[in-house]
């Protein structure tokens, strides 16, 4: 049960954040689980301890849903600031 929690989670964080930056016409919904479930793992160690929130392994609250997206958001950002520059 725990595997697919990650699953619909991630990949509604990954969806949401795909959104938020543009890139949902650009990526399946393979590439938004992952995004999802990495962000939620960025989020987890680097965003939520200075929040003081925990991480969706510390249960799914509204705040560790927050700092899953957060997370992905960065993640998104990242990938982007590399594709750019690879096509420059």
């Amino acid at each position: 049960m725990g595997i697919i929690m990650w699953l619909v989670i991630g990949g509604l964080v990954g969806w949401i954040a795909s959104m938020i930056m543009g890139t949902n016409a650009q990526q399946g919904i393979i590439l938004n689980v992952v995004v999802g479930i990495v962000g939620a793992l960025i989020g987890g160690w680097l965003i939520g301890p200075l929040l003081g929130a925990g991480s969706i392994n510390d249960g799914i609250t509204v705040m560790s849903f927050i700092v899953s997206l957060i997370g992905a958001v960065i993640l998104l950002a990242i990938l982007r600031l590399f594709q750019r520059s690879s096509i420059a």
